[in-house]
């Protein structure tokens, strides 16, 4: 697991990493990965520095070792510095059979569209049984919307290197596209992607690359779930296809973005529309979440990891952006019971 202090918005320490070998009941303590740390920028920005966020470790089978994907951002004294956030892109981090953690690399691509950002910020991503990686980017220039294309990578253990980059996906609504994840069942891929017009969207792909037009997440009924700029991740375990997402609800009118709680559902992967007799929280709002919304902890970053064929976790970092910044670390277990429906249970 990787995991970062967070002190302001979009505002994070150093990188950390943490293992377990008991299924999560006990962990080691936090490290830092020396290449995600902070650096000084070169003089002629006048103090700004440059940390990385956004990280997402993954195993990586067929050369046993974990790829630790983030990006670069920048920072102006104790805050994120948002008139200085000049090129934005991937840097990783490998740690091998051995324990080590390798030096910083950048996954490079020399295209002007993602001349002002270019990431795979948070997302969920597929390791092929060639050992290519598929995953997606969001990417655009300072004047354009951002855009969300399929991308498929070779990785050897220790480089990473962009083989393909497929044709975009397209938003035009403030930023665009955002915080795209991918994942594979039932013999296709599939992506969601966070979006700021109170939608988020899915797609579907023979190869990952080649996108059908995105829809909007509905209901079994066709009625859309209103969210608000906050990422989605899929949750494949067994024979069901699940999405873990925020959306508003009555409790939680005042709460920023509708930020708790996580919600999980099924997905119906040939509507690809998610049931709504399944859905249920996972992790819970704490609080009032409409009288008192500064007291309710925000969970809009998390990550979904599938730890055995009987149990998935969800892994959020909860914080109270007006009281302090204070928080914790959150693990639930979503595990199967005898009749294949689903358990889940809080740490």
């Amino acid at each position: 697991m990787t995991l970062q202090s967070i002190s302001g918005s979009d505002y994070f320490g150093p990188v950390h990493w943490m293992e377990t070998s008991d299924l999560g009941k006990s962990w080691s303590a936090p490290k830092e990965i020396p290449a995600l740390a902070w650096h000084e920028m070169d003089p002629k920005y006048n103090g700004l520095k440059a940390g990385v966020c956004d990280v997402v470790p993954e195993w990586h089978a067929p050369t046993q070792t974990v790829l630790a994907l983030g990006h670069v951002v920048y920072y102006r004294g104790a805050r994120f510095s948002r008139n200085d956030q000049i090129a934005r892109y991937p840097v990783y981090s490998v740690r091998d059979p051995n324990g080590h953690w390798s030096e910083r690399r950048v996954l490079e691509w020399r295209d002007p569209r993602g001349s002002f950002i270019y990431t795979n910020n948070c997302g969920q991503r597929v390791t092929l049984s060639n050992g290519d990686i598929a995953m997606s980017f969001t990417y655009g220039d300072q004047a354009n919307f951002r855009k969300v294309s399929g991308v498929r990578c070779s990785f050897d253990g220790e480089r990473l290197e962009i083989k393909e980059v497929g044709p975009p996906l397209e938003l035009n609504h403030k930023r665009g596209l955002l915080e795209p994840s991918v994942t594979h069942f039932k013999g296709k891929f599939y992506i969601t992607i966070r979006a700021e017009d109170n939608r988020g969207y899915q797609s579907v792909s023979a190869d990952g690359l080649n996108w059908e037009e995105k829809e909007p997440w509905m209901w079994d009924d066709g009625e859309p779930l209103t969210m608000s700029t906050t990422q989605q991740h899929w949750l494949k375990h067994s024979d069901g296809l699940f999405l873990v997402y925020t959306r508003k609800d009555p409790s939680n009118t005042n709460v920023i973005r509708w930020r708790s709680p996580l919600w999980m559902a099924q997905v119906d992967h040939q509507s690809r529309r998610l049931i709504r007799s399944t859905e249920r929280v996972v992790l819970p709002l704490v609080g009032d979440g409409v009288k008192d919304p500064d007291g309710v902890a925000l969970m809009g970053n998390f990550h979904v990891t599938n730890v055995s064929p009987d149990e998935s976790w969800i892994t959020v970092g909860e914080w109270l952006p007006r009281r302090g910044a204070k928080g914790d670390l959150l693990l639930a277990r979503i595990q199967w019971n005898k009749e294949n429906n689903l358990e889940e249970e809080q740490m």
